[in-house]
């Protein structure tokens, strides 16, 4: 067997750090995102000359000292889509890490080998960042339980930012016992004991979906209706979802050129032309854009204080549509890549927590059910998901 089959693990000496030898997450092992510092490794950040441009860290991000003092074990760095700018999980530089749900298909990105290497069975969790997607997406696409925190939630010291606005961590795990218990161990509390009791369906999200898709998660939500009580179907965004999703590409991509637009300047760093194309478009979002965009930003975040009182949670379909194909067009792509962020874009728009339930697939390939709460009620929605797995 190869030292790395799901071509997930970052090249070189592995980031191996044994946690503390006591602690709530003892005997479990994670992986880390590479673009998440482990002192004495390189952040490489899923591009040659990122990392090339920048020091070894020389202290651990601040989740990654978290997980270490609770006693849980890193094995290694994972792979991400280049700067965290991509959704599918191929990267020209260092390949498509394998999706072990359907390996025919992407696994996901930008957060590709951590959802890699939990789906294989390689470790028990593992950390990626969720920006306009990145751990929702994959999670759904490999099969697994996933988190954007709500943002803010979870200090981002030591992380490679893209849009500070939107950026979060989060992680993955094949259970929701394991999610759960990083839960508590990140956020320092115990899982509620009480669940929420009334259940909004987004209708404008299922009917965005692929029909195949919406079928598949039918039983998927009437287990959550069962679970939580009362439910009703809503509007999510009474703009449209394409209007939500052309808001959050404004700010996410201005936003990432001015991240990186003194790495750029500086260097002339290679991309792939998709990548390239956001940064492009990003520098040039006028003001007047901006403001509009940020304008409806406050209309997204009014829509869900509205939807999500307390005791109250939303669901809807993570992706329109299982993992596309490994190795598509980069035309073939533009289209699915819109589709997808016009169901993520909530989460940079609003900043509530999301957490992907695994249960269903399309052609034997994995679909999520997103679960969506109020700001603040991240360790209550993974109490939904431990319940719902019971």
């Amino acid at each position: 067997m190869s030292e790395d089959p799901m071509n997930a693990f970052v090249p070189g000496p592995r980031a191996a750090i044994k946690g503390a030898e006591t602690g709530p997450l003892g005997g479990l092992t994670f992986a880390v995102k590479d673009l998440i510092d482990v002192a004495g490794f390189p952040t490489g950040g899923g591009n040659p000359d990122w990392e090339r441009a920048h020091p070894i860290p020389t202290r651990h991000a601040w989740i990654v000292e978290r997980l270490l003092s609770q006693a849980a074990s890193a094995i290694g760095k994972t792979h991400t889509d280049e700067v965290s700018l991509g959704i599918l999980g191929e990267n020209p530089f260092s390949g498509t890490p394998l999706n072990p749900a359907a390996p025919d298909r992407v696994p996901g990105g930008s957060s590709s080998g951590s959802a890699s290497v939990v789906a294989g069975g390689i470790c028990d969790f593992a950390l990626g960042t969720d920006t306009g997607g990145s751990v929702r997406v994959p999670a759904s696409f490999c099969g697994l339980f996933g988190i954007r925190p709500t943002h803010g939630a979870v200090d981002f010291t030591g992380v490679l930012a893209q849009a500070p606005e939107a950026d979060t961590i989060g992680w993955f795990a094949r259970d929701a016992e394991t999610f759960g218990r990083v839960a508590q161990a990140v956020f320092g509390a115990p899982l509620p004991t009480s669940l929420p009791n009334r259940l909004i369906v987004a209708a404008d999200g299922f009917a965005f979906a692929d029909p195949a898709v919406a079928a598949a998660l039918t039983p998927l939500v009437d287990r959550l209706a069962t679970l939580i009580g009362h439910r009703q179907d809503r509007i999510l965004a009474p703009q449209g979802l394409s209007v939500w999703q052309q808001a959050q590409r404004q700010l996410q991509t201005s936003a990432a050129w001015r991240t990186f637009q003194p790495w750029i300047d500086a260097y002339n760093p290679r991309f792939a032309f998709a990548v390239a194309r956001n940064l492009t478009l990003g520098s040039m979002v006028t003001d007047a854009e901006r403001l509009r965009a940020t304008l409806m930003r406050e209309e997204a975040r009014a829509r869900l204080r509205m939807l999500l009182p307390p005791d109250t949670i939303l669901c809807l379909p993570t992706t329109p549509f299982p993992a596309p194909k490994r190795g598509l067009s980069v035309s073939d792509l533009a289209l699915p890549r819109e589709r997808i962020s016009a169901l993520t874009c909530l989460g940079g728009l609003a900043g509530h927590p999301q957490v992907n339930l695994p249960g269903a697939t399309v052609d034997g390939a994995p679909v999520g059910l997103s679960i969506v709460g109020p700001k603040g009620s991240d360790l209550t929605l993974a109490a939904v998901a431990r319940a719902f797995a019971a």
